[in-house]
């Protein structure tokens, strides 16, 4: 398949990784339904020091299945950098495609197969919860407000097409990720899903989108707090008003 003049190559090796901080009641169930789903991925599992228990769970499933592996990190260091040493863990072992995916069953293994198909296609392929098609279940108004209302503010702010920007359910190709300047993030929190949004779209990769159905957790707690929101805000705005001063400076 080719975006334009671009013949895109076969997918090769996946590689699923799922960050994961105190997630003991959902780390076996969601390995074994992305097993299930895509039963020629690899699942790498980032757990940061879990207090729970969820790394010594992972380190059984990884004992009973040679395509789960464990990355263990020594203590809570935010999302994006969880997911910044997946990637290195799985570039450097030679996976093609490298997943993001939460632990808590909020993106759902069973649609994986939809965006790995539509990679074939593209760089980056975003599991998007306000295209048509796409919804979210058992979320509270308020929270979908605050989701809808990120992802429009940080559309509008970077000029960046795409209707989820802070969806983290997501597929790249491993060339794609090496051309993002991965070293120069330093955003954490939801935030850094936006970060490498704005960086893809920036760097003239061709990303789609592909609807889901995001269904709150239903065991543990969410990860999200204020301090993730006022993170996000601060940095979106500080991109936006950079990128425009950058361009009235080169006209």
């Amino acid at each position: 398949m080719t975006d334009g003049q671009r013949q895109y190559g076969p997918l090769g090796s996946t590689l699923v990784i799922i960050p994961t901080y105190n997630e003991a009641e959902n780390i076996k169930p969601i390995v074994s339904r992305v097993r299930s789903a895509v039963p020629e991925a690899h699942i790498l599992v980032a757990d940061d020091n879990s207090p729970d228990g969820t790394g010594k769970l992972a380190d059984e499933l990884a004992a009973e299945d040679e395509q789960v592996h464990v990355l263990h990190r020594k203590g809570k260091e935010g999302l994006g950098a969880a997911y910044l040493a997946g990637f290195r863990w799985g570039i450097d072992h030679g996976h093609d495609v490298l997943v993001e995916m939460d632990a808590d069953g909020s993106h759902q293994p069973e649609e994986l197969p939809r965006l790995l198909t539509a990679l074939k296609g593209a760089d980056l392929v975003l599991g998007s919860r306000w295209v048509p098609g796409g919804r979210v279940v058992n979320w509270p108004k308020h929270r979908e407000f605050l989701s809808r209302g990120g992802s429009t503010y940080s559309r509008l702010m970077l000029d960046v097409p795409i209707r989820d920007v802070t969806g983290g359910f997501r597929a790249f190709r491993a060339e794609t990720l090496k051309g993002l300047g991965l070293d120069e993030v330093a955003s954490q929190g939801y935030c850094f899903q936006v970060d490498l949004a704005r960086r893809a779209v920036q760097a003239g990769f061709h990303v789609v989108e592909v609807p889901i159905t995001f269904i709150e957790r239903e065991l543990g707690d969410s990860k999200m707090s204020r301090d993730i929101v006022v993170e996000a805000l601060w940095r979106i705005t500080a991109w936006g008003v950079g990128s425009r001063v950058d361009k009235i400076r080169r006209r």
